[in-house]
């Protein structure tokens, strides 16, 4: 065959990788495939596309603990997958092992619903049919991907809920409680690049499968074979439940409900722009907002649900560029702050008012601690927590967020738990939370609680007699949650708790900037920078590998010109965090130098890079001293950057 030979030819020529051509001939053989799929593949291999192929092929698309993220839209498309819509609206996501298509969303629903059935058998409950819930993006496919699994799941014997259109990520874990589904699916690629779309899975909890689901839903997912997936791949909706307006009240109702002071809210609105950043936030934000009586002015041009985010050249709102449109509008309309959520709304961004009148950007780490401190301070004047503190209130963050908030956290006279990066882990200690407070009341009242449906206050006191009360929680990437019915980052609950401070600080006559600037003088001035390394396809998944073997196998002794302190290998040590939980192993390193500062280096679960995060504290004297504090931090923080950034690219070999 033409094809067989000419793949030889490459892999002989090495031009094509082993594993590419050992996946690339398995799919051309596939009794699956559909005759476009076919000729896409034919049509790049008479291109002599090698790159891209091996970029598609080199792998098997890895359903991780989380599920799957990575290309839609390939960097070389073929004609067959573009078809008649153009780049601009393709036919077909592309053909690939390594591509998120639908071959791979049907993979993994499949080992979904397996897993899901099998677990409700072995915990009693096979009476029980199999309840989905899927939300989707603005992205390309997103919709297709969204009815194709819930197609799936209902010809395999489930129940599936749909949306009638795109929703946040939060609203879906939301969901899966208020619906008391087993398990969800978002399909999201966050804030990635327009050419990326995933597949994120949430259990009954509604937070983001961890141990011992993450690895029994891989362990199903990876026995499924290419060519188990054709007989899914026609769509069916007929059995398929479309959610209706209820369920979107139900999850403003409970956002509603975790404001501390409406009146207050009511006399000191904040004047807000609001942009989307063409996602789904302005589906849930707005109307959140509007109830509560403020006023929105949103960016109308990126309003539009625009899977290419044509406005932006990322649609992350940690890039400044992203909320650029909506901070010019700002300032003609003399706006108070401007608040900005990604595409699948789980992660927001603000800018503010400073003395000057320019709007000013804050970073996550600082949206974090002004948030920390201000719903710790909140909690107590209303009496809910008690002033001294206790350790039975806690605020739970990840390692690579600011140190900050511990020193927030415990002035306050509460704990603080620090975890691994990812919601999923905040969401795990929720769960873990809630369960200790269902198992004490029923041992010492004799009560089976309806947590759900028990209202934040009573929640609060439950938890604070018989468990530990979650405050706050969040991490540096932009991602907050204070709603513990909410069990993933959600930014519509965060634009709703930005503009209450904003509001309580206009009644004291205080900015957001004099508030926070309060905090550094309280417990010294902290600042964190952030290095990405990027490394995209086969060889650069081999430079990540790299990077991660040579900091276990050859720890650093001095990065700058200081020597290391201390170094941790998160992957080989055991760590328990503030309540004794064991710390799972992962490839992420922890290095403190002698003069006070630190980083922290991990590969990124959501894209192709190498994450740095460094972290810098100054004592500051007095007001006067902090600008100068300020300036020298930067500038010791900026040298140790790229001196780690340096470093890295000499083991990345």
């Amino acid at each position: 065959m033409p094809n067989i030979t000419a793949i030889k030819d490459a892999v002989d020529a090495g031009k094509l990788l082993a594993s590419s051509a050992k996946n690339l001939t398995l799919w051309l053989n596939s009794p699956s495939l559909p005759q476009w799929a076919v000729q896409s593949l034919q049509e790049l291999i008479e291109e002599e596309e090698w790159e891209e192929l091996n970029d598609r092929f080199f792998q098997n698309m890895a359903f991780g603990t989380g599920g799957m993220r990575g290309r839609t839209i390939a960097k070389v498309p073929a004609k067959s997958e573009i078809g008649e819509g153009g780049s601009k609206d393709p036919d077909h996501a592309a053909i690939g092992s390594n591509v998120l298509n639908d071959f791979n969303v049907t993979k993994a629903t499949v080992g979904l619903f397996r897993y899901t059935s099998k677990f409700l058998n072995e915990d009693g409950r096979d009476f029980e049919v199999p309840k989905l819930v899927i939300a989707h993006d603005v992205r390309f496919f997103s919709r297709h991907f969204c009815e194709l699994a819930a197609s799936v799941w209902n010809q395999l014997g489930g129940q599936a809920y749909i949306f009638d259109g795109p929703r946040s990520t939060p609203q879906l874990s939301f969901s899966v409680r208020f619906l008391k589904a087993h398990a969800g699916i978002v399909i999201t690629a966050s804030h990635n690049p327009s050419h990326d779309n995933g597949y994120k899975v949430y259990f009954e909890d509604g937070a983001q499968i961890v141990s011992p689901h993450a690895e029994g839903i891989v362990e199903e997912v990876n026995q499924i074979s290419l060519d188990e997936t054709g007989e899914f791949l026609e769509k069916d909706l007929s059995r398929v439940v479309t959610l209706g307006q209820s369920a979107d009240d139900a999850y403003l109702d409970v956002l509603e409900g975790s404001v501390l002071d409406r009146e207050l809210l009511s006399r000191n609105q904040p004047k807000v722009v609001f942009t989307s950043i063409h996602g789904t936030g302005r589906i849930s934000s707005v109307p959140l907002l509007e109830r509560l009586g403020l006023e929105v002015s949103e960016v109308p041009e990126q309003a539009i649900a625009d899977p290419l985010f044509s406005t932006v050249q990322s649609p992350n709102p940690e890039n400044a560029e992203a909320l650029s449109m909506a901070i010019a509008q700002a300032k003609v309309e003399g706006a108070d702050l401007v608040v900005a959520t990604d595409p699948d709304a789980d992660r927001m961004a603000v800018a503010v008012r400073g003395d000057d009148g320019e709007m000013v950007l804050l970073t996550g780490n600082m949206i974090g601690s002004i948030l920390a401190e201000f719903r710790i301070s909140q909690l107590k004047s209303t009496g809910l927590l008690p002033e001294e503190g206790t350790e039975h209130a806690t605020i739970v963050k990840t390692f690579v967020t600011t140190p900050l908030q511990d020193r927030i956290g415990h002035s306050h006279g509460i704990k603080v738990i620090n975890t691994l990066t990812g919601f999923k882990w905040i969401g795990a200690k929720l769960r873990k939370y809630q369960n200790i407070l269902d198992q004490r009341l029923r041992e010492d009242q004799g009560i089976a609680l309806n947590y759900d449906e028990t209202n934040y206050q009573t929640r609060a006191r439950l938890l604070l007699d018989y468990s530990t009360f979650y405050v706050f929680g969040g991490e540096e990437s932009y991602g907050y949650l204070a709603n513990d019915l909410v069990r993933d980052k959600d930014a519509n609950a965060a634009v709703l708790m930005f503009c209450e401070l904003t509001a309580t600080l206009k009644e004291s006559g205080k900015s957001v900037l004099q508030y926070l600037d309060e905090i550094y003088l309280k417990h010294g001035y902290h600042l964190e920078r952030l290095g990405n390394v990027y490394y995209e396809g086969a060889s650069g998944s081999a430079k990540i590998a790299n990077i991660l073997r040579s900091y276990r196998e050859n720890p650093p002794q001095e990065m700058n010109g200081v020597a290391i302190e201390k170094f941790v290998d998160f992957g080989t040590e055991s760590i328990e965090d503030s309540d004794g939980d064991e710390i799972p192993h992962q490839d992420f390193f922890f290095v403190y130098l002698a003069n006070g500062h630190s980083y922290a280096v991990r590969g990124s679960g959501t894209e192709p890079k190498i994450k740095f995060y460094v972290f810098g504290r100054q004592e500051v004297a007095s007001a006067t001293a902090l600008p100068e504090v300020k300036k020298s931090l930067e500038a010791e923080l900026q040298s140790l950057r790229e001196a780690i950034e340096a470093d890295a690219a000499q083991r990345a070999g």
